[in-house]
Formats: C-alpha cells, sequence, structure tokens
C-alpha cells in the first residue's frame, strides 16, 4: 500500500473535538452555557485587570519609591584588587580587561574603583576612576590615565575625578 499525503492524519486520541455550548438543555451546557446566572461576568468581559470592585487599588495604596536617571552613564566596573593579577610594572587597559575576564560587555566605558588594596605599580588606563582608586594606584608607584570620549589618555587630574 502507497502512503499519500492526504491520508496522513494525527493520532487517534491527539485531537478532541471542541465542547459545542448552548445546543440545547439535554446536552448539560443549554440556556447559560456554562456561565451560571446573570452578571458582569456572564454578560462579555468581566472587571478590567487591577479592578477591585470600587475599592482603591492594590497599585495605588502603594507609595511609588526610587527614581532612575535616563541621563546616569552607566559603567563596567573593576577593582583595585583585581589588578593584583596582573605583574608589574605593566600597561592595563580596557583590552587587557576583557581578555582577562574582569570585564564582561564591550561597549560599555570601564571604571576603577578603590575596593581593596594594591601592591604593585601599574599603569592603568579606563574611562573612569574613583578618587580612592588614583589614591591607591599612585601611592603603589603606578600612574592612572583617563581615556576621554576622543580615544586620546591623558593623566588624571583632581578635577577629573
Amino acid at each position: 500500500m502507497v502512503m499519500k499525503l492526504g491520508s496522513i492524519g494525527p493520532v487517534k486520541g491527539a485531537v478532541k473535538r471542541r465542547k459545542r455550548v448552548g445546543i440545547g438543555d439535554a446536552s448539560g451546557h443549554g440556556k447559560t452555557c456554562g456561565r451560571g446566572s446573570k452578571g458582569q461576568k456572564a454578560h462579555g468581559k468581566g472587571p478590567r485587570h487591577g479592578f477591585e470592585g470600587g475599592q482603591m487599588p492594590l497599585s495605588r495604596r502603594v507609595p511609588k519609591r526610587g527614581f532612575k536617571s535616563i541621563f546616569a552613564k552607566e559603567y563596567e566596573v573593576v577593582n583595585v584588587k583585581d589588578l593584583e593579577s596582573f605583574e608589574a610594572n605593566n600597561e592595563v587597559g580596557p583590552e587587557v580587561l576583557r581578555e582577562n575576564g574582569l570585564v564582561r560587555r564591550g561597549k560599555l566605558p570601564v571604571k576603577i574603583l578603590g575596593v581593596g588594596e594594591l601592591k604593585k605599580a601599574l599603569v592603568v588606563k579606563a574611562h573612569g576612576f574613583s578618587s580612592s582608586a588614583v589614591k591607591k594606584i599612585e601611592e603603589a608607584g603606578g600612574k592612572a590615565i583617563k581615556i576621554v570620549g576622543d580615544g586620546h589618555a591623558r593623566p588624571v587630574n583632581k578635577v577629573d575625578r
């Protein structure tokens, strides 16, 4: 016997017939079709989402908190303690940090924060520094160099922090 596309169908029992409501009282779903008696839910859609019968809804009872600035600049953050893994007198920039897995998202600028200690002299290039990070890098005998928006790097002054 040759199988034809017209003879292919679902496995027996896989497709369930839809329940036809409102087909007379003998069907068990006549008259109100399983919607109970009169009322808002029987005549169409129910009340809108979040409606609590005229009571002040939860979304309006609970106070709003916080604020998210649309102008806030987002950085990839690296702490001073993470720079301890590099060899002394090396130059550490965003590319080197990415290669070593300290920075994950490539498009964001990198900022160095002052958590932890640094005992090695390193030349650190980044888009931003906290004042404590600059202090710790310079105390270890290194340099903090800020990468400006045009891609050029310059030493960090007290004004830049």
